[in-house]
């Protein structure tokens, strides 16, 4: 089955280049929406975690050979679905950022582990481990 998935903006950042994960980075920079999507940004607020889903654009095609990898960090092999590697069978990445102003249609963010010009999938609310 195939899928189609369509941009709803980009990642601006002046960051020459980003850590491997949101969780160790403290990069600034812009989620540049696109105008039509203006009123769906409705409610984010400053102080805001925000999940954003995002196109792995830069990285090499997938094969069967990246099923495992050896992450840069690590010493042995994992299982791709088990890492956060960009090298993956649809290229598509999650982090999760600090939203730290907004204005119209950009969203001021920190945490970026994405490169400038990433394409923008989706955007939804962080939403913590609920206690049981």
């Amino acid at each position: 089955m195939g899928i189609i998935l369509k941009s709803i903006g980009i990642v601006r950042t002046d960051a020459e280049t980003v850590p491997r994960h949101w969780t160790v980075s403290d990069i600034k920079g812009n989620l540049v929406i696109d105008p039509e999507y203006i009123e769906g940004l409705k409610d984010i607020r400053p102080g805001d975690r925000i999940v954003v889903l995002f196109h792995f654009h830069k990285s090499p095609p997938f094969s069967r050979s990246m099923l495992t990898q050896i992450p840069p960090h690590r010493d042995r092999d994992f299982g791709v679905f088990s890492i956060c590697s960009p090298r993956r069978p649809n290229p598509i990445g999650l982090s999760v950022l600090e939203v730290t102003g907004i204005h119209e249609n950009v969203v001021e963010v920190r945490n970026i582990d994405m490169l400038d010009g990433t394409p923008i999938l989706d955007i939804k609310p962080y939403i913590g481990a609920v206690q049981k």
